[in-house]
């Protein structure tokens, strides 16, 4: 199940709206095929597992990073496929939560196979989060926040100057994650203060790429911004709250009173994936009302000292843990790059909105 979830990987930006799924079919201890979902209507992982193996998949044991469809959509299901390819036993972790797309379990026990849950759970719904996510939600994306900060959890130095915290390492992190996102948003203080392009520049490219997104007032957003200046080429949104009359050229504009307000239109306009990037004041804003699914925080080993910029806008923090919000949160993930040191926490589900 491991190789089916490093398999499944590999269409990363390329799956939305879709799952990522990785298949792996063994038959007397042998691997005897693998596939992953490569692109959105492509074949199914499924699909191409069985297809590498032939015959050999005839009693075999197939394990599938996520239940296998049961429905005609872009391809045919992949219950089909399996049960044609006579496999004597399915492995997944978790159900597939989709309506449409959901009873591949049932389909495969009424032929016959038999069928193992909840092998590597955690690890393929957290691969799957947003997908998950996005079937029990229709009123907001899944919302990742990510910050770079220093060790003791500031965001800017105290004159405001930019300066670029962590190194070339985690910046490329950064950009794999933007590759499977379906927007990238930041308030509208980072656009004046970086002037930030928020596209994916290094590693793969994602099959289309993601919505550009400014919270604040399009007033006040300059048509000398980068995000401006490119918005015929990537799409850029800028979402405010009151009535304004700036047109900028290229650019969508949305208008709902409240944050909540807005993440239910970029929902309704097909965002089940937003990124975060900042700055302090929508990090603050996002976090104490509960709307955030995924913190990822990059850590750099450099202090900033007092009168610096907090990096949560107010939310207070534990100071005997600098970088650590109070509250339950829960450590998915710990990984160094470089110098720096990347932590990714969920809220816990009694606080999970």
């Amino acid at each position: 199940m491991r190789r089916a979830l490093r398999l499944a990987r590999r269409g990363w930006g390329w799956t939305a709206p879709n799952p990522m799924v990785g298949a792996v079919v063994v038959q007397g201890g042998e691997v005897v095929g693998e596939g992953w979902h490569a692109e959105l209507g492509g074949p199914h992982a499924e699909v191409v597992a069985l297809t590498a193996a032939g015959d050999r998949a005839r009693g075999a044991d197939l394990y599938v990073s996520l239940e296998p469809c049961n429905h005609h959509g872009r391809t045919p299901p992949c219950t089909e496929a399996v049960i044609a390819a006579g496999v004597r036993r399915v492995i997944i972790p978790v159900r597939d939560p989709n309506p449409v797309a959901q009873g591949g379990v049932d389909r495969l026990r009424a032929a016959g196979i038999a069928v193992t849950e909840g092998v590597e759970a955690e690890a393929a719904a957290e691969l799957n989060a947003p997908f998950l996510f996005a079937q029990h939600h229709a009123d907001r994306p899944f919302v990742t926040l990510k910050l770079a900060v220093s060790m003791d959890a500031m965001l800017a130095p105290r004159d405001r100057s930019r300066l670029q915290l962590t190194g070339p390492e985690a910046m490329r992190e950064v950009h794999r994650m933007r590759a499977n996102a379906d927007a990238i948003a930041v308030g509208l203080g980072t656009v004046l203060a970086d002037d930030p392009t928020l596209t994916v520049r290094s590693g793969r490219r994602p099959r289309q790429a993601p919505t550009r997104i400014v919270f604040g007032e399009a007033d006040r957003v300059p048509r000398s911004a980068a995000l401006v200046k490119t918005a015929r080429r990537v799409p850029t949104w800028v979402m405010s709250r009151g009535p304004g009359e700036t047109e900028l050229p290229g650019v969508r504009r949305f208008t709902a009173p409240t944050l909540e307000a807005q993440l239910a239109v970029l929902r309704h306009e097909g965002i089940r994936h937003l990124l975060v990037e900042g700055g302090a004041g929508l990090a603050g804003e996002l976090l104490t009302a509960g709307l955030v699914d995924r913190l990822v925080i990059f850590r750099a080993p450099v202090l900033l000292g007092a009168g610096a910029l907090a990096a949560f806008g107010g939310v207070e923090l534990d100071a005997t843990a600098p970088g650590e919000l109070p509250g339950r949160w829960q450590v998915v993930t710990e990984r160094a790059f470089g110098h720096d040191q990347m932590t990714v926490y969920a809220p816990a589900a009694s606080s999970a909105r």
